[in-house]
């Protein structure tokens, strides 16, 4: 059931968390090559947005889980978003 922010809470490592806007208010799952890749853009007292993400493998059975904070920073979350999901792609194909 979506929160007051419209996002939808979620067991396990890829939790939304407090103070983060997640991917999963604009697309639910991103799937990519076996894993599942959670970019999320928090803001930051500052005005700016961190690009944090987190990639689980979805064929593991217990769903190993990387977490990545603060890859980079931008002035608007969507480029903040939009570098983390690239960034994420890029870590995955790297361990192909």
């Amino acid at each position: 059931m979506p929160d007051a922010q419209g996002c939808v809470p979620r067991t396990g490592s890829l939790a939304t968390h407090a103070g983060i806007l997640t991917a999963t208010i604009m697309n639910p799952h991103i799937r990519y090559k076996g894993y599942e890749v959670a970019p999320a853009a928090q803001r930051l007292p500052n005005g700016l947005f961190a690009a944090n993400l987190t990639i689980e493998k979805t064929s593991a059975s217990q769903g190993q889980a990387y977490s990545f904070d603060a890859l980079d920073y931008f002035f608007d979350e969507e480029h903040a978003l939009a570098y983390a999901f690239r960034w994420g792609r890029m870590w995955i194909d790297s361990r192909k």
